[in-house]
């Protein structure tokens, strides 16, 4: 594959250049694959560097090579668009010759676009968290794990947050998945409630929001491996449990983590040895129902959910006197 442009800047303070960001997703292409191996993939392109505003291409180009496979997605307006598929490393590096620093792959598979198959807990804090915060919350999410009997891996962002993956059967839909993560994330708070919030309205939150709309249809995070557009390059990496309560976010840059990758291996390396059945969050979800907690909203463009309260921040509301 020929690199375009491959003196093309894409971080000004260390002087980056798209000729080092193709090598290194090649380096790390094979535990970057883990992640997004037959996934529908937005193309998220920071065609002007990382010091630019991306946009975000969910149709693959009509230019592709005919090695780029396609996937067929449905969005919540119930259209329909043919999403990239990155399944080999010579598709990561043609998408990141395309600018895509970080990958953005759905939670599906390409033959089953319908039924997720993992299921990702996004903390994301709020603007006065201390980072100290954010990773005790991950060890709350963890503890909730283990006690249903799921095996969970952490990797911290490369921004502020960290995100929590479990690998899932795929039997059920998007809503339902969705559902068994709110539930998660109410427990979390019930836990750590001075810590951890699941409140929609960021004027109404505290602490690290469980981010549960994560699961919804159309939603991404950033994949394992992805580089962050900070001026660092640093690099959002897999960890060990072990490894969290200490991990520092800056040692982590597109320098260092082809070397970690080489000598310590991949820590999500086990990621899919187990996939794991949805109904002990499902249960945990009745009983917190049963007790009287309703739908919690969804983004703005989805359809608006049976039992869902006002999408009108609580403030707005107040103001124009609604209930």
């Amino acid at each position: 594959m020929r690199v375009t442009n491959p003196e093309k800047v894409f971080f000004p303070a260390r002087g980056t250049t798209k000729f080092d960001l193709v090598p290194y997703f090649v380096a790390v292409g094979e535990a970057t694959l883990r992640g997004v191996d037959r996934r529908p993939m937005v193309l998220k392109r920071y065609v002007n560097g990382a010091a630019e505003e991306p946009f975000f291409q969910k149709r693959a180009p009509s230019g592709r090579p005919d090695w780029v496979t396609t996937a067929r997605i449905r969005f919540p307006s119930g259209r329909h668009a043919d999403m990239v598929v990155c399944d080999e490393v010579a598709a990561i590096a043609w998408a990141a010759n395309l600018g895509c620093l970080d990958l953005n792959p759905w939670p599906v598979r390409a033959d089953d676009v319908d039924h997720p198959d993992e299921l990702r807990v996004d903390l994301d804090p709020t603007p006065e968290v201390i980072w100290d915060d954010v990773r005790r919350v991950a060890l709350v999410v963890r503890d909730v794990f283990d006690d249903l009997g799921y095996r969970s891996f952490p990797k911290p962002s490369g921004s502020r947050g960290i995100h929590i993956y479990v690998r899932i059967e795929p039997r059920w839909e998007f809503d339902e998945v969705r559902r068994a993560a709110l539930a998660l994330g109410r427990e979390v708070e019930r836990c750590a409630p001075e810590l951890a919030t699941t409140t929609w309205w960021k004027e109404q939150r505290h602490g690290v929001f469980v981010d549960y709309n994560e699961n919804a249809r159309d939603r991404t995070v950033a994949s394992a491996y992805s580089v962050r557009a900070l001026p660092d390059a640093r690099v959002s990496t897999p960890r060990e449990w072990s490894e969290v309560p200490r991990v520092d976010l800056a040692k982590f840059t597109i320098d260092t983590v082809p070397a970690r990758l080489k000598k310590r291996g991949d820590a999500a390396a086990e990621i899919d040895a187990v996939a794991h059945p949805l109904e002990p969050l499902f249960a945990l979800a009745a009983e917190q129902e049963e007790a009287g907690a309703g739908e919690a909203p969804y983004p703005p463009h989805f359809p608006k959910a049976e039992g869902e309260p006002p999408r009108v921040q609580p403030s707005r509301r107040r103001k124009s006197g609604g209930g």
